[in-house]
């Protein structure tokens, strides 16, 4: 039969089926296209499966194809990447500007991840009640005049204390599988808990000390949400490596560098330092952000630790 996963615990899978939720596994080793994961299985994959005889148990036999998957590179294995989710209609990021502070280059590489598969993305800036300070209210400014031109809408909430923003924010997800991700401690599990009561996700205060957050998900899960909806939560990520794109290409992934692709004078530009790039003639106009520009050399090279 076939099915979807909505929950992996390592070696094993929940599977949602006709036949109602099943616990499965995997029968011997999946090879996917080149690419070495972590996880042969994410969150989000449709599945074909048999039941084990006289088990309540069911052995997964094969991977369907994806349509979109949202993948960065693993932290803990060299050379190989980690699938957050896949098959998803939309993505949220979840950032905070203190506590801890997310940073736009963390903010930029996520996007590219989603820009490599088209899927449609959104940032969510949380915890609105402690931004105070000036220089955070500055910070959550500058968020927003970043990404909103660029198309990508930005939200102001408390997950904690809105009462108002958490239903509109809920009919943004009806009848789309969307994933929420970001760092530990940005109050995703928060505002799940508040959008799906029935999750229960633990939560946890973020550490004084060193104003980062503890891993409160421990594996990726997908909840049910209305009707036809469905919200997947991962573990709080802690870096964003960006899965082999080539230089040549990585300016594809940059909506507002995409617009000028094709109009350089040399058809491999990189928009470094090359005579007539086009690129570079309307960052110096100011129609490209200095910020995202910075953030896009950083990728090319490679220069920053991608928190």
């Amino acid at each position: 039969m076939e099915g979807r996963v909505i929950k992996t615990t390592g070696s094993w899978y929940e599977v949602q089926t006709p036949e109602g939720l099943l616990k499965a596994r995997l029968r011997g080793k999946f090879k996917q296209d080149e690419l070495k994961l972590t996880n042969p299985i994410a969150v989000g994959d449709y599945v074909l499966l048999q039941k084990e005889k006289d088990q309540e148990t069911a052995v997964i036999s094969e991977i369907l194809p994806r349509e979109n998957y949202i993948i960065r590179k693993s932290t803990r294995k060299q050379h190989f990447s980690h699938i957050l989710a896949s098959n998803v209609d939309q993505a949220y990021l979840v950032v905070t500007v203190r506590n801890p502070r997310t940073s736009l280059g963390f903010i930029d590489r996520f996007l590219v991840s989603t820009e490599s598969f088209r899927i449609p993305a959104s940032i969510i800036i949380n915890k609105s009640d402690e931004i105070i300070k000036e220089k955070d209210k500055e910070y959550a400014e500058l968020i927003k005049e970043i990404y909103e031109p660029l198309g990508y809408p930005v939200i102001l909430i408390s997950a904690l204390y809105d009462k108002e923003m958490i239903p509109v924010f809920g009919s943004l997800l009806e009848g789309k599988t969307t994933l929420m991700t970001g760092h530990s401690g940005v109050g995703k599990s928060t505002l799940l808990n508040r959008l799906v009561p029935a999750a229960r996700q633990t939560t946890q205060p973020v550490s004084k000390s060193t104003s980062k957050g503890t891993h409160t998900t421990t594996f990726a899960e997908m909840f049910p949400f209305g009707q036809d909806a469905y919200i997947v939560d991962t573990p709080g990520i802690k870096e964003f490596g960006i899965l082999d794109i080539g230089d040549e290409e990585l300016s594809h992934y940059f909506v507002e560098l995409r617009k000028y692709l094709g109009q350089c004078k040399y058809n491999n530009c990189r928009h470094v330092n090359e005579p007539g790039c086009k690129v570079l003639e309307v960052l110096e106009q100011g129609y490209i952000h200095p910020y995202r520009y910075e953030s896009y050399l950083k990728i090319l090279y490679e220069e920053d630790d991608h928190r």
